[in-house]
């Protein structure tokens, strides 16, 4: 039974390490394409920069949010614990919708009707 905690353990520390990867390897990618847009079009695309940004940070608070769930199968079920996990999450959830909010103009949960009569 130790051993596949230890296991557990090691697939939530992995998942957090890819949620990190993934909110770096975005942000360079965006930042750089940032960079050449600039140098090449001398346009100020700072909204397709923080789209990009805003991306690659929800993608990447998806798969934290991933990790600490995994982790909670290997912890032992203390007050203090959950209330941490519970937090922890409720925060990274809270950051996302309000990226995706910023990102698309709407509520995760709001149809694609909404989102039409909105512009018309």
């Amino acid at each position: 039974m130790d051993e596949i905690k230890l296991y557990i353990e090691y697939v939530a520390k992995g998942m957090e390490a890819i949620g990190v990867i993934i909110i770096a390897i975005g942000s360079i990618i965006a930042i750089s394409r940032f960079l050449i847009s600039q140098l090449k079009f001398k346009h100020h695309l700072y909204s397709r920069l923080r789209k990009e940004l805003g991306k690659a940070i929800l993608l990447g608070l998806e798969v934290l949010v991933a990790g600490d769930i995994i982790a909670t199968v290997v912890t032992e079920p203390t007050l203090e614990k959950v209330f941490t996990l519970a937090l922890i999450v409720l925060i990274r959830t809270f950051l996302s919708i309000s990226l995706q909010v910023e990102i698309e103009g709407k509520f995760p949960w709001q149809s694609k009707q909404i989102e039409n009569e909105h512009y018309t």
